[in-house]
């Protein structure tokens, strides 16, 4: 391929030099490979919300529609009874109270203690403190299957089984969260928690008046995913929730699947599919929320 050239005569001698690229065929390049980048985004967009765009769709089926094959992307007739017969039916209404009491104790008191703890270990400074994070921190690495026993043993003798209480407990304090908000407390200047205590402002008032206003964006993303994995827990309300008065969302669902051969799974997605809801305003909401924050959190190191 021919390339534009310049001569440059130095001491009697020519030099070939090769002449900066146009700007219309550079353009072009990056526009190929935005439009490029757009088309791969659109492909894994789609592939990540089909199944979602199904779910919705089949709780507007007839119970016999929802395996059909070939597979029925949208169905002929929308049968919106299905929303109704879900809460008729149901103890819809009790499940997503239980849900959301859940939901939100869990998020508060897990941003509350994290957001504390998280001050002592990057300003307060104590012998044995970086031992003592990283073995704070090493827990996660620890599945909860391995001391899930000990755990239910040590609730029930506190006779907290079989309440809300357990899941609450269970949960309140998380070392995701510490390691979250430490991380992003160490951005922000020493300088300003020095010039407060000069000013007699104690630890809880620099760690409630100036660290928390200025950790606006950790705050949110430990917020969004505490809520979302706690609105989503299975596992935990199973072993600990045995009355049907206190059972989550998802406890509740399950029971609808009692068996594979008479299940109406119409019911059951447009169970799930009200589920879904909370979690995708909450998360828009947040997300935007979080976008502010940064946008507006203050001084960073």
């Amino acid at each position: 391929m021919m390339t534009e050239t310049q001569v440059l005569v130095t001491g009697g001698t020519l030099h070939k030099l090769n002449a900066p690229a146009p700007v219309g065929r550079t353009r072009s390049r990056l526009t190929i490979g935005r439009t490029l980048g757009y088309i791969a985004l659109i492909i894994a967009a789609v592939g990540l919300l089909a199944p979602f765009f199904w779910m919705v769709m089949s709780s507007l089926k007839n119970a016999n529609e929802v395996f059909s094959v070939p597979v029925v992307w949208v169905p002929e007739t929308f049968v919106w009874q299905n929303y109704i017969d879900i809460w008729t039916k149901s103890n819809m209404l009790v499940w997503i109270r239980n849900t959301l009491f859940l939901a939100v104790s869990v998020t508060f008191l897990q941003v509350l203690t994290g957001s504390f703890a998280a001050y002592g270990f990057a300003r307060m400074k104590f012998a044995g403190r970086d031992i003592l994070f990283l073995v704070y921190i090493g827990t996660i690495a620890v599945p909860w299957q391995s001391y899930m026993i000990p755990q239910f043993i040590l609730l029930s003798n506190l006779k907290v089984s079989n309440t809300l209480w357990a899941i609450i407990l269970l949960q309140a304090f998380g070392a995701f969260g510490v390691f979250l908000m430490k991380q992003y407390y160490e951005t922000i200047p020493e300088e300003l928690s020095e010039a407060a205590r000069l000013d007699g402002l104690s630890e809880y008032g620099i760690w409630r008046r100036i660290m928390l206003p200025l950790s606006v964006p950790a705050i949110a993303s430990l917020t969004l995913l505490t809520f979302v994995n706690t609105w989503n827990d299975y596992l935990g309300p199973l072993i600990y929730l045995r009355n049907p008065d206190l059972w989550t969302i998802q406890l509740g669902l399950k029971s609808f699947v009692s068996n594979l051969f008479d299940t109406n799974y119409a019911l059951l997605f447009a169970g799930l599919t009200i589920s879904v809801v909370p979690i995708a305003i909450i998360f828009l909401l947040g997300q935007k929320y979080f976008v502010e924050g940064i946008a507006t959190s203050g001084l960073k190191g």
